[in-house]
């Protein structure tokens, strides 16, 4: 099932390639997005919620001599991103098809179902060189979605995508190679299997090392500040499917590779950089809210906004409780939901007026009312209002934090604030208040082709707002395993330190003696 997820989409992006009719295009790449959505669904129908390792295995031998296999599994952690893509891929692709791509629509349409088999894929690897293949093929098609049906700096910012994510990702390979190496001095024989891989001891300065070279690749691709530059140029002129994608599923690598790859392989680490990270969380929540406030452009307001949000997740994710990771896994679900929203309506608004300057508009609630509906709807999910699926994310999260270290959670509350405060300025400036452009007054709402692109979403929003216990249900056993592994490593850490303080006492007491004899 899990190779009939990741590959359907490469193959329907070389069938399309044979195709020249337009409209046949577009027919056929929905169809062929429709139905990875609909085996995710039925995997997720037969998921086990109580079983907290990897479910519908596949592993067969690859490069035997290199230890390499095809492994693939599913986890709860992993379960609802592969859902979350393979919707996100499919109303992507019906949005664009009503007008917003009028040129090159196969080739359009072969890059999106490409990037689909990479992003599928690098969820889905439990192999890490099949992983490592998956996670650079995202790349090339991202590359030339931006490049060439972008807008503005386009080839700026795809340069700039892939410069900033390439340094990451050869950090990250030379890690993995100096992994597997020690793995074959200690296990007497090469493998790239994960689970194999969590068993290699290192030393303490190793870890260090290997841990900063994939946490680096992992936090440019969330993207953490200070390393978060790439992400508005990328997003700001980005077509819209791009956007959506970019902020629905492709930033959520970074906070999945922390939760799958850094963490469980080098716990002692990650816990001694809980204070690092959190405070890099805090400052990406407060920095990209304040930054968002700012922006005269919706488009990057949306973007900026995406910093904080993500701040929210890995504050979480470094928690290491089960609020925190439960937390950050469900809101890494909620931002691409939202945030999926609103760059699909962004570009909707985009299509008519050819402009995203927030003093271009005013007054839209009166010539467009299903708009401004639906676009109240996404951006209340996006502040974190009860009964929609933003709060409990965020109310997870802010429980974990405090239990970890209150201080953390007292200035991340002021992210929450700023998000209101910036999402409803907005919402004010655009959707109500006189109508100053003429042009405004003559918008057409919303057609039946947009509208279904959003009815999904705002259900979700609704469905995980009111009721999260199903997907609570089905994060919690593979989060409390990993937890189990960092409890471990946190026991260790405080022994050695302990240790090591017991070993420098003797020497501070003698000292002290000494001070006293030279004092009588």
């Amino acid at each position: 099932m899990l190779t009939a997820i990741i590959f359907l989409p490469l193959l329907g992006a070389l069938l399309i390639m044979m195709q020249s009719d337009e409209r046949t295009v577009w027919n056929s790449a929905f169809v062929f997005s429709l139905v990875p959505l609909g085996l995710s669904f039925y995997m997720l129908w037969q998921f086990n919620a109580g079983e907290p390792g990897y479910q519908f295995v596949e592993q067969y031998p690859w490069i035997p001599s290199l230890g390499i296999s095809y492994h693939l599994g599913v986890d709860g952690i992993s379960l609802f991103l592969v859902v979350l893509t393979t919707l996100l891929i499919s109303i992507s692709l019906l949005y664009s098809g009503g007008g917003d791509i009028e040129e090159r629509a196969r080739e359009f349409c072969f890059f999106i179902l490409v990037l689909e088999t990479g992003l599928l894929g690098a969820l889905l690897a439990v192999d890490l060189f099949l992983f490592y293949v998956f996670w650079e093929l995202m790349l090339i098609p991202m590359y030339f979605l931006i490049g060439i049906w972008g807008h503005g700096e386009r080839i700026y910012a795809a340069l700039k995508f892939v410069v900033f994510t390439m340094v990451g990702s050869l950090l990250m390979l030379v890690a993995i190679l100096y992994l597997v190496f020690s793995a074959r001095q200690h296990l007497e024989h090469i493998t790239f299997d994960l689970p194999m891989l969590y068993q290699v001891p290192l030393s303490t300065t190793e870890a260090r090392w290997l841990f900063a070279a994939f946490a680096l690749a992992f936090a440019i691709k969330v993207p953490m500040w200070p390393v978060h530059t790439w992400l508005p140029d990328a997003h700001t002129n980005a077509p819209t499917a791009g956007s959506v994608i970019l902020a629905g599923i492709m930033l959520k690598m970074g906070t999945y590779g922390f939760l799958r790859f850094a963490i469980p392989l080098f716990p002692e680490v990650a816990v001694e950089a809980i204070p690092l990270f959190m405070a890099l969380a805090v400052i990406g929540i407060i920095y990209g809210a304040m930054v968002a406030m700012m922006q005269p452009d919706l488009k990057r307001l949306v973007a900026y906004s995406s910093v904080s949000h993500l701040g929210f997740v890995m504050l979480g994710i470094f928690a290491f409780n089960i609020q925190g990771i439960d937390g950050a896994v469900y809101q890494m679900l909620n931002h691409g939901i939202s945030t999926g929203g609103l760059f699909l309506l962004v570009g909707m608004l985009y299509l008519r007026r050819h402009t995203r300057e927030i003093s271009e508009f005013g007054g839209l609630w009166k010539s467009v009312p299903i708009y401004a509906a639906i676009f109240m709807v996404v951006m209340l999910s996006s502040v974190g209002l009860p009964g929609l699926n933003g709060f409990v994310g965020e109310f997870l999260i802010m429980l974990g934090t405090f239990l970890r270290l209150k201080l953390a959670a007292v200035f991340a509350v002021t992210g929450v604030i700023l998000g209101a405060l910036y999402m409803l300025w907005t919402y004010e400036r655009v959707q109500f208040g006189p109508i100053t452009k003429a042009v405004n007054e003559t918008i057409a709402d919303l057609n039946r082709r947009e509208i279904a692109s959003m009815v999904p979403l705002i259900a979700l929003m609704l469905f995980m707002g009111i009721y999260p216990r199903p997907l609570i249900n089905r994060i919690e056993p593979s989060a409390s395993r990993l937890l189990e592994r960092v409890k471990v490593a946190e026991a260790r850490l405080h022994e050695r330190r302990h240790h090591q303080a017991l070993a420098a006492a003797p020497g501070a007491l003698d000292i002290r003696n000494l001070k006293i004899a030279a004092a009588k």
